[in-house]
């Protein structure tokens, strides 16, 4: 009879108690590693809170944790790491000050940036949604007036193909606009409401050459030669003037829409157009644009818009 028989538990058992040894190393090297990270990571917040921590502060939480130390009956260590923090805060702290600063300042910059452009793609958005609805319009008055006045249906085609003419390059060049380009669409666009109107609206531009190189925000001149038209000349039965100009005004370019219409009315100052315009500049420039609305003495109203004064980057030859 063999009597050299185990259990098939004690088997299992020393085979455990064999392989225990390894896998105790694998954990204490796994548990000494999470330690030193953690050791790593408290290190540095208590770095980087010496750098922006003031002196006051820190005097404060020193004598706070000398005095807890001495209640403890452990005061080397407190006055050790007190003496150290103190080091640490004359000969490292302003450079890692400026140096968390400095981190703070791009990150606020990117994230301003960022709204900057989700703020500029909604309005291209706007923009892709406007261009269709106004091309319909303006084409089926051109049908229109083709059976009851060929010459102005014809001078409404010329005008709608200068206004397109315009207006596609902007759309896919993804370029900074510019003043000039701005206007020349407004200049088409005017020509197109002046056919509308039948001769109701009479329009001036006063732009100098020189400044039409000017970076200008898209969509924001056409907006307020929109409100002029919309709030101020077609409620009026004999229509008016609109006048686009331009001029540099302590060191801005101030752009602005004067018209002769029914006047300034509350309900235009806070219509969505010019709450667009708002926003936008606050975006865009952070605090160093408006909108300024104001009525002219013989009447009507006045929007101006007011930016930092930039030369728009030259288009390269195609």
């Amino acid at each position: 009879m063999n009597t050299d028989q185990r259990s098939p538990g004690t088997d299992n058992a020393a085979e455990r108690g064999k392989s225990s040894p390894s896998a105790q190393r694998f954990v204490s090297k796994g548990t000494l590693r999470e330690i030193g990270d953690a050791i790593v990571v408290v290190w540095w917040r208590f770095f980087d809170w010496l750098a922006v921590v003031s002196w006051k502060k820190l005097l404060l939480v020193s004598m706070l944790g000398l005095i807890l130390a001495a209640i403890l009956k452990h005061p080397n260590p407190a006055l050790m790491l007190t003496v150290a923090s103190l080091i640490i805060k004359v000969v490292a702290g302003g450079k890692r000050r400026a140096e968390l600063t400095a981190n703070e300042a791009t990150k606020r910059a990117e994230t301003e940036q960022l709204e900057r452009t989700v703020l500029e793609a909604r309005m291209e958005a706007l923009q892709a949604q406007i261009e269709p609805h106004f091309l319909f319009n303006t084409l089926a008055s051109i049908d229109q007036l083709i059976q009851t006045d060929p010459p102005r249906a014809s001078k409404m085609q010329q005008s709608l193909i200068r206004y397109l003419r315009s207006a596609m390059p902007q759309m896919r060049e993804g370029r900074r606009p510019s003043l000039g380009q701005q206007v020349d669409l407004c200049s088409a666009f005017l020509e197109i409401m002046a056919v509308r109107m039948e001769g109701r609206l009479q329009a001036v531009v006063i732009v100098p050459e020189g400044l039409k190189s000017a970076v200008f925000p898209s969509m924001m001149l056409q907006t307020l030669v929109e409100n002029a038209i919309k709030h101020g000349l077609e409620p009026k039965p004999e229509g008016g003037l609109i006048e686009i100009g331009a001029e540099i005004v302590d060191g801005q370019l101030a752009v602005h829409v004067r018209d002769t219409g029914i006047g300034f009315t509350p309900q235009a100052e806070s219509g969505v157009g010019l709450a667009n315009i708002r926003e936008r500049l606050k975006a865009l420039y952070n605090g160093r644009a408006e909108l300024i609305i104001s009525v002219p003495p013989a009447g009507g109203t006045c929007a101006t818009i007011k930016v930092p004064y930039e030369i728009a980057p030259a288009t390269p030859p195609a």
